[in-house]
């Protein structure tokens, strides 16, 4: 294997706390109307790996698979396996996602698969977190965050992409007919959380645990 130092970002004896640890999500969780348009859950300390290489190559695509059992996704798509998914970002670069306290784990199964070949691998767990949104009114919400168009015949299920998403930047994915997930920074947790509240407001909003 290439000679990289790795390090365990968060190791197991060493509690995190996420982004919105803050907000108490927790203490909301349940509290919300039972009829409410949008629900959000943050799935938190998910472990983050940007993955770079070269996809039309078959020893590069092959390891991948060999690492994560998942197939590199085509353009503005993603696939998943639970709690898994490997995410397009752009021609030679993908977000996979994996479960907390794995990323560590999986990082050099990955370094493994494709050692020997022109490659990078990144941990940027600490620098984002996952907002899941479900409920109806999921799609009118993003309609005035978002200038990107999401109707059905645009963003299917299966989609995603990073775009403006109130006066920032994010990444929408569309994992469910009802379901979304928006992939956020770090410091813009604060934000964002606010500016959800303020777009529900008129559909209702309840936090998962």
């Amino acid at each position: 294997m290439s000679n990289v130092n790795l390090f365990q970002q968060r190791p197991a004896d060493i509690a995190g706390q996420s982004p919105l640890h803050h907000a108490g999500l927790h203490e909301l969780a349940g509290k919300g109307s039972k009829s409410a348009g949008v629900s959000l859950r943050e799935k938190k300390l998910r472990g983050h790996l940007v993955i770079r290489g070269d996809a039309r190559d078959a020893a590069f695509s092959g390891g991948i698979h060999k690492a994560v059992g998942l197939e590199l996704p085509v353009a503005l798509t993603l696939v998943a396996d639970g709690d898994t998914s490997l995410q397009w970002l752009g021609p030679d670069e993908w977000l996979l996602i994996v479960p907390g306290g794995t990323e560590f784990d999986v990082e050099r199964k990955l370094r493994e698969a494709l050692d020997g070949q022109l490659f990078s691998v990144v941990n940027v767990s600490g620098g984002q977190t996952l907002l899941q949104l479900s409920g109806p009114k999921v799609r009118e919400m993003l309609m005035k965050s978002t200038s990107y168009d999401v109707h059905p015949s645009n963003f299917p299920v299966g989609k995603a992409v990073g775009t403006v998403f109130a006066k920032s930047q994010l990444v929408i994915r569309h994992v469910g007919e009802d379901t979304w997930e928006l992939v956020i920074r770090r410091s813009f947790a604060d934000y964002f959380w606010l500016w959800l509240q303020d777009a529900c407001a008129e559909y209702g909003l309840a936090v998962e645990a």
